[in-house]
């Protein structure tokens, strides 16, 4: 009858662990870089992408297109032929994948439970080791680190006038799923002032997508100027 109880209460704990868990809430994080010399208003806000020699068939550019102009339109611009355009956007891209090494707890129990769990984890939801740490063993993981950089010239004389870098890293290995973060950070409070680093926080949705809501904290001044900016390859 104690084991029927003890069964009993470690259920509804785990069942309640599971509730809460399924509440929170994931945030991809990114840190976004801005250079400005923005003077521009809505009126003039027409833009077109400008690409190299070796750029124009590249199909995955125009996806990171599409989603960097559907953040565009949301600050009044409009995309136009090139020869009407007063601006235009260049980007730039990448991913660059590295180890991380973590050490990890190695558990004990003093007590174990061989009628918990059976007949499929008999030693309790510790496993063998049980919930008392004793060693630690280093653990690697790959980490991967996303990049997107947006930069606007006027096109009549070539001036730089708002260069921006989002950056963001974790376990995504996939660049394309990580861009519509990338995106939507890098012209989130657009524009930046000259030099301001923050972070940018937007939840996942319940689909895995990008959510509606966008938080930003910590502006602060970089110490580069503007002229000394360059996007990052």
């Amino acid at each position: 009858m104690k084991i029927d109880r003890w069964t009993r209460r470690a259920a509804l704990l785990l069942a309640t662990l599971t509730v809460l868990l399924s509440g929170c809430t994931t945030y991809v994080t990114t840190q976004v870089t801005a250079f400005s010399d923005w003077s521009g208003n809505d009126a003039t806000r027409t833009y077109a992408f400008t690409r190299a020699a070796d750029q124009q068939n590249n199909l995955e550019l125009t996806t990171y297109e599409r989603l960097v102009g559907n953040e565009l339109a949301t600050h009044a611009f409009r995309q136009v032929d090139a020869s009407e355009a007063r601006y235009l956007v260049g980007l730039s891209y990448g991913i660059r994948s590295d180890m991380v090494t973590v050490a990890e707890p190695v558990y004990y129990n003093p007590w174990p439970s061989p009628y918990w769990g059976r007949p499929f984890d008999p030693w309790g939801p510790w496993g063998p080791g049980g919930p008392f740490p004793t060693a630690y063993v280093n653990q690697s993981y790959p980490i991967f680190t996303h990049l997107l950089g947006v930069r606007i010239t006027e096109r009549a004389s070539g001036k730089e006038v708002y260069n921006v870098t989002a950056r963001n890293s974790g376990g995504e290995s996939s660049l394309v799923r990580a861009m519509p973060y990338l995106a939507r950070s890098a012209l989130a409070d657009f524009p930046l002032g000259n030099g301001v680093v923050h972070t940018v926080k937007i939840p996942v949705d319940k689909s895995g997508g990008t959510s509606n809501e966008v938080a930003t904290t910590g502006a602060a001044p970089a110490a580069t100027p503007a002229s000394g900016a360059k996007v990052v390859q």
